[in-house]
């Protein structure tokens, strides 16, 4: 063990900390930070019951429970570890801080006590699948890989066995990135648009949050920018290290771009390497070129092309994303439940195919507008069945589109998943594609957009 992390369980010794939310995320922690003897207090809104075994597990671990709707009020502790989702700036946390209490984030301490090279991906979308492929080429090129930040995993327990030899490739949300204060040696920015306003105060404070995975880099660090998103591309003002550009659209100097025959080409400073076609790549759509020349660009220097196309052409995606969940009389139903914003969703599933799709969308309103997707809707979508609480909107901006007709789309409205399945099986003629793609979070209904999609793909499955 390094003397900067027996330095940091040293200090917690007999200190007490706050970890907010009982979730599989924090379980870990109770764990590494009881054994070190801190006095570890559960926070959770939730009360036992709805908790389940979580509440006795952390109890196993370790911990004290603070459980109902005043958890965080005057909440005692030394040290809070507070949730991504958590508004950094709430009153609750605001009043700690003014007491002289210190508030952290389990990724805020990895990145301060990690012994390795950190590769970090954020942006509005593709952040999953661009992280995912980095971490299976850098895998297959023989490193050790520790994988995790918001995919869905904590790294801070692993942290005694990350050797300095080995990298950790981390997926960074807004809600991560808004108290940080220091940054990756390789950060990645797939792009940027309106996203999570019903948690951040404004769009500028969404930007800010995300600069912070290139502002604190030094002279060594390197920043990969999509040099076709203007909010990305306007980082390059604060770069301080090494800047790689990606693009669909351009030749670019320093970093991976898609020639106008199709290839893949990565360009250091004029050294070009052709790296494959992008019709190699298994994941379909123009999304992920995108996303793999994000991946190129993080990656060169540590990886060679043959291991890059190699993972290109054998890669099949990540779970929720563009998923073919089963042919049905001659029907593709496909689960693309990480649709969380309408430019996801135009992005991704709206850009796949050729032919008009049946489209199932709607789910939990983050004040972000529907615009954008309404202009789209027309020209790719047959049917649009709507339900959740965004299901106006989306019918609304795809009613406005000029493209927009009686019957084109038809728009059908449902109450639920069940509904929502039912009605797509009953339009659905041989040869048709159906899509869950809400353009939406799911959390009007659903504790996440996995357990959308594996409700969908249940429903589905039991046809």
């Amino acid at each position: 063990m390094d003397n900067k992390l027996r330095s940091f369980f040293d200090g917690i010794n007999g200190k007490t900390i706050a970890l907010c939310g009982i979730g599989g995320s924090n379980l870990p922690l109770i764990k590494l930070f009881a054994k070190y003897g801190a006095n570890v207090t559960a926070c959770d809104k939730r009360e036992r019951e709805a908790l389940g075994e979580n509440a006795q597990l952390a109890e196993e671990y370790g911990a004290k429970l603070r459980l109902g709707e005043n958890y965080l009020k005057d909440l005692d502790a030394d040290i809070i570890f507070r949730t991504p989702g958590m508004r950094f700036y709430m009153d609750e946390l605001n009043d700690a801080r003014n007491r002289g209490i210190v508030v952290t984030s389990e990724m805020e301490v990895f990145f301060d006590l990690c012994p390795c090279k950190i590769i970090a991906v954020t942006g509005s979308d593709g952040k999953t699948t661009t992280t995912t492929i980095i971490s299976e080429i850098l895998k297959a090129q023989g490193y050790t890989v520790h994988l995790g930040g918001n995919i869905g995993r904590p790294l801070l327990p692993d942290i005694e066995e990350i050797k300095p030899e080995d990298v950790a490739v981390v997926e960074l949300s807004s809600f991560q990135l808004i108290s940080m204060r220091k940054s990756p040696d390789i950060a990645v920015v797939t792009n940027l648009a309106p996203n999570h306003l019903d948690i951040h105060k404004d769009m500028q404070e969404y930007i800010d949050s995300k600069k912070n995975i290139v502002l604190h880099q030094n002279a060594f660090g390197r920043a990969v920018l999509n040099l076709d998103n203007d909010i990305s591309y306007s980082f390059k003002d604060i770069v301080r290290g090494r800047m790689y550009l990606f693009s669909r659209r351009s030749e670019v100097a320093n970093g991976a771009y898609l020639s106008d025959d199709g290839m893949i080409v990565m360009n250091e400073y004029d050294r070009k390497t052709q790296i494959m076609k992008a019709a190699d790549i298994k994941i379909p759509g123009l999304h992920n070129i995108e996303n793999y020349l994000a991946a190129i660009s993080a990656v060169w220097g540590m990886a060679d092309a043959e291991t890059i196309k190699n993972v290109a052409e054998n890669f099949g995606g990540v779970e929720h994303r563009a998923e073919l969940v089963r042919v049905l009389d001659g029907v593709r139903y496909y689960n693309d439940a990480i649709g969380t914003s309408p430019t996801r969703t135009v992005k991704g599933m709206l850009s796949l195919f050729e032919q008009k799709i049946i489209l199932i969308s709607g789910g939990y309103d983050k004040k972000i507008p529907y615009d954008e997707m309404g202009k789209v809707v027309p020209e790719k979508v047959k049917t649009l069945i709507l339900f959740g609480a965004t299901a106006d909107k989306i019918e609304a901006a795809t009613k406005a589109a000029p493209g927009y007709s009686e019957g084109n789309p038809v728009i059908i409205r449902v109450n639920n998943m069940e509904e929502a399945v039912a009605a797509a099986r009953e339009n659905a003629v041989q040869g048709d594609i159906v899509s869950m793609s809400p353009a939406s979070a799911s959390f009007d209904m659903y504790k996440n957009f996995a357990e959308k999609g594996l409700h969908f793909k249940k429903i589905v499955n039991s046809l």
